[in-house]
């Protein structure tokens, strides 16, 4: 279970621009709870390659997050802070965003049982396998069903179609960055929140992180002339809107364009 944030403008912008600096302190101390590994990956404005970073530390103790999160690196991009299903290692091969050439993944949410997913995985995708998550078990799902497919937007649907009939307690909540798009996931209409999991990392409910007791799953979006933003509940933000639940959508890269996509 994890945070994400993902953006799209129409200028380079470093993370700390899209949030302004108070809402980008609080992101950060989400570590309080999401401390297993962070990450990063945008799109580089010159030559529309992906670039990515991750790390197994905490990004509050790591001197790289706090450069980078002040670099205008892309006009699209992507940002993972990890809390660690309990029996998955905290290691870099498991730490999102998960790439593959162009594409980038990160995942908030657990789909369980692991080996039942991975059985979704023909033989290409299983040997491209590094790490042991269901994240990343997920994204090659997804990479599968768009090479299957010949499209993004055919293949994440038919990788969400299955999954949500195969897995629908889970939270399939994921950013999805490729060269052209970057597609948001927020189905988890019937996942429970991790509030056990919560309640071991602090004295009383009172303390938890903003909607972490009732909301750990919501996402939300915001929408400027310049920019579409999305990300997960945890600050106490203003001029944000609910993501409606079990929908995905697509932004494109070049027009600023939101596209809801439906199963």
């Amino acid at each position: 279970m994890c945070r994400l944030l993902g953006y799209v403008a129409r200028q380079p912008l470093s993370v700390v621009d899209v949030l302004g600096e108070e809402d980008f302190e609080a992101f950060t101390a989400l570590t309080a709870v999401h401390g297993d590994g962070w990450g990063m990956a945008w799109q580089d404005p010159q030559d529309r390659s992906l670039r990515t970073t991750a790390s197994p530390t905490s990004a509050v103790l790591d001197p790289t997050y706090a450069q980078l999160t002040r670099m205008p690196l892309g006009r699209a991009g992507m940002v993972h802070l990890r809390w660690a299903t309990p029996g998955l290692e905290v290691t870099p091969e498991n730490t999102h965003p998960f790439t593959e050439g162009a594409y980038a993944f990160a995942h908030n949410g657990h789909i369980s049982p692991v080996d039942r997913l991975e059985r979704l995985l023909g033989s290409t995708a299983r040997a491209a396998l590094a790490g042991t998550t269901d994240s990343e078990r997920y994204f090659r799902f997804v990479l599968q069903c768009i090479a299957e497919r010949g499209d993004e937007e055919e293949g994440l649907r038919q990788a969400l179609g299955v999954l949500t009939t195969e897995f629908p307690e889970a939270s399939l909540n994921a950013l999805l960055l490729t060269p052209t798009q970057i597609f948001g996931v927020h189905f988890n209409s019937r996942a429970s929140v991790p509030l056990e999991g919560l309640r071991d990392l602090f004295e009383s409910d009172d303390e938890l992180p903003h909607r972490h007791d009732d909301e750990y799953f919501a996402m939300d979006f915001r929408l400027t002339p310049d920019a579409v933003h999305v990300i997960s509940s945890g600050i106490d933000a203003q001029g944000w809107t609910p993501v409606p639940e079990n929908t995905a959508a697509s932004v494109d890269l070049a027009t600023l364009e939101l596209r809801r996509i439906t199963l």
